[in-house]
């Protein structure tokens, strides 16, 4: 969808809240004496430890190293060690022993990685009690890409404005339709990503305008840049780029990608970049989707399209990140046979080992766009030979816009351990684990030049949960929020930390199923507001519209059939058992049904109430439990000012109070909607107007 609103674009920002490494997070290290061994990014360990007692390598509390700056444990003073672990690649390791630590790390990037870990572990261990043993713990990314995209414009767009989906304020690269003069805030960000586990970053909109366009050219040195601020944090940049830049740029006629000009284009464009900036990471490209240019203009395939970029930036170790977020979005909705959500596997799936080695296809969790509950995308299981990323959006474009408290981690969970080919998880699959190709997950991020980062504060836990889920999808999402609480919140003492503990639970662990509970139900999807950019209730928005997102409500039943035996087909493109599971309604998960499947109101739940009765039921509930919430976060009003910063606490006051009108708006119409079209009355009585 291409419609949103107008951000400003302020050239001064507040100073940003610390985030999860506030001083405090740093202090509890930095009582302890320290030795710093290598070069390169243990530099930027050595700025963080600034006024740590100094230590010897073989007596300090705290050795941090590159694993080819020593070469036995007598070096580093260690007694129960016989020889010193080889951490994996990109990995590091920790080693315990007798009240000191030794941070070892693959190399200076992963020895950063090993840094922060023990700093979310020491503070870990005062929040929960439970003091990491003596010994050795090893760690490694899962998946070889951790990225996040950042849909930001350089120039505010008269339509998209200044981010795309952006919630909180305005770019932290770009301000004035140039790149910012003072990138300070670029580097604190990298170094918040360092924390987390996330390795790379697009700087710049997948939908790409003229200005932005231009970044690949004349805006190289101010890329260059950008990637100075994030290259002492071990963060690669990349660069979103429009397949039709070769005519966009006003060099060539074309942009076919099999005209040897073209192709000849891309190479010196990609040669120029890696001249300015030796560490790039490489192209993010969309084509052929929502009105930008790719190349099915020319006839071609998208892997012919891929491919000559692929092949550019190859002699470099470059790597093109390709969406397959591709459909048309010009749909006519009479036809009951047309479906989006097949565009992927349809346009995709038949390309499979036809893309060059360097190309990763980048595919959204779900088949439609971001939705607060969908069916995982079979495209994802699709293609063994090709690399694959999943996409997960950051920006809660459709889960509340960073005005509702909405943590996502117990979502992508759910994601990245669903079985999709019967036996692999996604996160195995996307990891290339069994026989495929490696990928790895990116995301859409939140952050914008607002104070807290992410416009409300609560979703800072959002961006810490996507790097910590990227490097360790196994984690559990409970967990990852106390590692969020315990840095964010490391100056209150242990008595507050603990209340606040308990209270950042109760308001944030069921918030996304409570934010599903009031919205669109049963995975039916959209239901939102055009004109609203997605933001709150509008049953019917889209259901007449081009885009293809329709939820077919009728007087005898609603949801879309996607089944082979009278739908759409699309339960066809699902792997066993998923193949059979989505498409018998004996089978179907409650949640999905009526994503899978058109039903009569009365339809019988697993749960076993029916279709309608739900959705009279949970609106009303969801709304319900933010009574709940409320009264948590007014159980530590006591705090603030002090444990609770006074800015903090207002701003989620602020957002609590917009999060009950937008719920009991959304209850309040999704009922009385369906009570209109089924004329089933709620069984409980309830006011449906």
């Amino acid at each position: 969808m291409t419609t949103s609103s107008l951000t400003s674009t302020p050239t001064s920002t507040p100073t940003p809240h610390a985030a999860w490494l506030p001083d405090a997070a740093l202090d509890a290290v930095r009582t302890r004496s320290v030795a710093v061994l290598g070069h390169g990014l243990l530099d930027t360990v050595r700025a963080e430890l600034s006024g740590a007692p100094e230590g010897t390598s073989a007596r300090a509390e705290l050795v941090v190293a590159v694993r080819d700056a020593v070469a036995t444990p007598a070096d580093l003073g260690l007694t129960t060690l016989t020889a010193l672990p080889d951490p994996a690649p990109h990995g590091y390791v920790l080693v315990r022993e007798a009240g000191r630590t030794l941070v070892l790390g693959h190399d200076d990037v992963a020895a950063l990685r090993g840094f922060y870990a023990f700093v979310r572990e020491t503070a870990v261990a005062r929040l929960t009690g439970a003091v990491p043993a003596d010994g050795v713990t090893a760690s490694a990314p899962h998946q070889p890409l951790r990225m996040l995209d950042h849909w930001d414009n350089i120039a505010v767009h008269p339509v998209m404005g200044q981010i795309e989906r952006g919630y909180s304020g305005g770019s932290i690269f770009y301000a004035d339709g140039e790149v910012r003069a003072d990138l300070s805030r670029v580097s604190e960000y990298a170094r918040l990503l360092a924390a987390t586990g996330v390795d790379a970053v697009a700087i710049n909109n997948v939908n790409v305008h003229a200005r932005e366009a231009r970044l690949l050219t004349d805006g190289l040195p101010d890329v260059a840049r950008i990637a100075d601020a994030l290259r002492p944090y071990g963060i690669r940049t990349y660069l979103s780029v429009s397949f039709g830049s070769p005519v966009l740029l006003g060099d060539l006629d074309t942009s076919d990608p099999l005209e040897p000009a073209v192709e000849q284009w891309w190479a010196t464009a990609a040669a120029r970049v890696y001249d300015v900036i030796e560490d790039f990471g490489g192209f993010l490209v969309k084509a052929d989707s929502e009105g930008q240019p790719g190349p099915f203009a020319y006839g071609r395939t998208h892997a012919d399209g891929a491919n000559v970029l692929a092949r550019a930036l190859a002699p470099h170790d470059g790597t093109l990140i390709w969406r397959a977020f591709v459909y048309n979005h010009h749909q006519d909705w009479r036809d009951r046979r047309t479906d989006r959500a097949r565009a992927s596997f349809d346009h995709f799936a038949p390309l499979d080992g036809s893309f060059e080695p360097n190309v990763v296809l980048q595919v959204k969790h779900g088949p439609l766009d971001f939705q607060v509950r969908e069916a995982v995308s079979p495209v994802i299981a699709a293609m063994p030979r090709t690399r694959v990323a999943l996409e997960l959006q950051v920006t809660q474009e459709y889960t509340g816009q960073q005005k509702h408290v909405c943590y996502l981690a117990p979502w992508w969970s759910e994601i990245l351990s669903f079985p999709l080919d019967g036996e692999r998880s996604v996160a195995q699959i996307v990891a290339g684990e069994g026989g495929g190709r490696p990928g790895g997950i990116s995301a859409v991020s939140n952050v914008g030049s607002d104070e807290f980062w992410t416009g409300h504060p609560l979703a800072q836990a959002n961006l810490y949960a996507f790097g910590r889920l990227a490097w360790d999808p196994t984690l559990r999402a409970q967990d990852v929020l106390d590692e969020w609480i315990a840095l964010t919140f490391a100056g209150a003492d242990d008595a507050d930390l603990t209340r606040l503990r308990a209270v950042l639970h109760s308001v944030m662990d069921e918030s996304w199923r409570r934010y599903e509970g009031y919205t669109a139900p049963l995975g039916v999807c959209f239901m939102v507001s055009p004109t609203r950019q997605h933001y709150g209730p509008d049953v019917d928005g889209y259901e007449y519209s081009a885009w293809g997102t329709y939820h077919f409500a009728d007087r005898d039943g609603v949801g879309v059939d996607r089944t082979r035996a009278t739908g759409t087909g699309f339960t066809g493109q699902y792997p066993q058992p998923w193949h059979d599971v989505y498409e018998s309604l004996e089978t179907c998960p409650d949640e999905l049904v009526l994503f899978f499947h058109h039903v009569p109101y009365t339809h019988v739940l697993h749960s076993g109430t029916t279709v309608i009765q739900h959705i009279y039921d949970s609106r009303s509930d969801a709304v319900e439990e933010l009574d709940g919430v409320e009264e948590a976060w007014e159980s530590v009003a006591d705090l603030v000012g002090g444990a609770l910063p006074a800015s903090f606490d207002a701003r989620v006051r602020e957002r609590l109070a917009e999060q009950r009108r937008s719920a009991i708006e959304w209850r309040d119409q999704i009922r009385t909607y369906f009570f209109r079209k089924s004329g089933v009355p709620d069984a409980s009585g309830r006011t449906i107007y």
